[in-house]
């Protein structure tokens, strides 16, 4: 059942962007989590659409600035003027300093104008010109960029790609909802009569409730094991960082949140997934040829959802509070550090010894939570 004062914004946007209700529920849960959201896909499926109508269903001051090859940061942050009359410099802010910003095909610009966003969306602030300015809270980019083999386009780099909390794509829409759209009025004036479904304090007020979404022991853990196994496999060229596992702790939350509950459960980490490590993940040496999808399914079925042929000891777990379900979860942290392990042997590196630390990290942990039982001990070994 999904959270009562969300559901009419879902409503809103879906009536403008038609048959993409999962993309939706992400694009929300990345702002109720306070991050940023990439949309990439081809050109007219409804990307900067999209980012219009959330702007206008949040009640949210809104800018767009269209990024072109010969944009200068000076057109994103501001620039000073002599201003003859008072003999002095006066900052015009630019368009960066409102709550929402769209950054409209945000790889077609230059690198040097791509990097005039990387402070103001990790700080939430810009330094111009040798004094450092606070923008407007909550504050959010939407970027929508073009696939990378189209004409123009300049790629993303890491660091800034890893800025974006989640990037989706909208893809195609089903037969249906295409009938509809052929069949509507147009967007454009759909959108000039839309109002607000949120204001901005009812905003903030979900996103502390996002965060204060509860989160058990047992599902950090299984967090923890999806990020050991992608740090200790040779299939991806680098792991998810700190910061990636922040995000999809946050975003987590935020849908579940939407989802109308008071607790993290793995099916809400699963949710997320795609669109929080999809953009974070490379494939290495005989898979660099993997796209995010790919990746993303190899790391779901490596480290499956614990207890998904029981009762569910995780998700009794986040209900109660309780380290319910430590031990299941904790097995996939021991085999993921293990079969890494192995895997680094035979991939030919020098030193599985961290892996194996981790390993027997965990069976510490475990064997002090269990009080030394010496049967779920040997289940683990097994």
């Amino acid at each position: 059942m999904t959270h009562p004062r969300i559901q009419p914004a879902i409503d809103q946007v879906s009536q403008v962007i038609l048959g993409k209700d999962r993309q939706i529920r992400l694009a929300l849960a990345c702002l109720l989590a306070r991050g940023h959201l990439l949309i990439e896909d081809l050109p007219g499926v409804g990307k900067t659409t999209l980012a219009h109508v959330l702007a206008k269903t949040l009640g949210l001051d809104f800018q767009r600035i269209q990024f072109t090859s010969d944009l200068l940061p000076a057109d994103i942050l501001g620039v000073s003027v002599y201003d003859r009359d008072s003999a002095s410099f006066k900052f015009h802010p630019g368009p960066v300093f409102t709550r929402m910003i769209l950054a409209d095909e945000i790889n077609r610009a230059t690198p040097k104008a791509q990097s005039a966003l990387l402070e103001a969306m990790e700080e939430h602030q810009v330094t111009v010109e040798g004094e450092t300015r606070l923008l407007p809270e909550p504050f959010f980019v939407i970027a929508t960029q073009n696939p990378a083999h189209q004409v123009g386009t300049f790629p993303l780099p890491e660091s800034q790609l890893d800025r974006f909390l989640m990037r989706i794509e909208l893809g195609y829409p089903d037969t249906q909802a295409e009938r509809a759209l052929l069949q509507g009025k147009d967007r454009r004036e759909l959108l000039a009569g839309l109002q607000p479904a949120l204001s901005p304090q009812q905003l903030e007020a979900l996103q502390q409730a996002a965060s204060a979404v509860f989160v058990s022991d047992a599902l950090l853990d299984y967090i923890q094991a999806l990020l050991a196994y992608t740090r200790h496999t040779p299939r991806y060229l680098s792991g998810l960082s700190p910061r990636a596992a922040l995000a999809l702790l946050h975003a987590a939350q935020a849908w579940a949140l939407i989802e109308g509950r008071d607790a993290v459960l793995p099916e809400d980490v699963q949710a997320v997934l795609p669109a929080v490590a999809g953009h974070r993940l490379h494939g290495s040496g005989e898979f660099s040829g993997d796209a995010g999808p790919a990746l993303i399914a190899h790391l779901r079925a490596a480290v499956p959802i614990p207890g998904d042929g029981g009762p569910g000891d995780v998700r009794l777990g986040a209900a109660s509070g309780k380290r319910t379900g430590k031990t299941a979860v904790a097995r996939h942290v021991v085999s993921a550090a293990t079969l890494a392990a192995r895997t680094g042997r035979r991939a030919g590196h020098a030193h599985p010894a961290p892996h194996l630390r981790a390993a027997h990290a965990v069976r510490a942990d475990l064997r002090a939570d269990a009080g030394g039982d010496a049967a779920g001990l040997d289940q683990l070994r097994q």
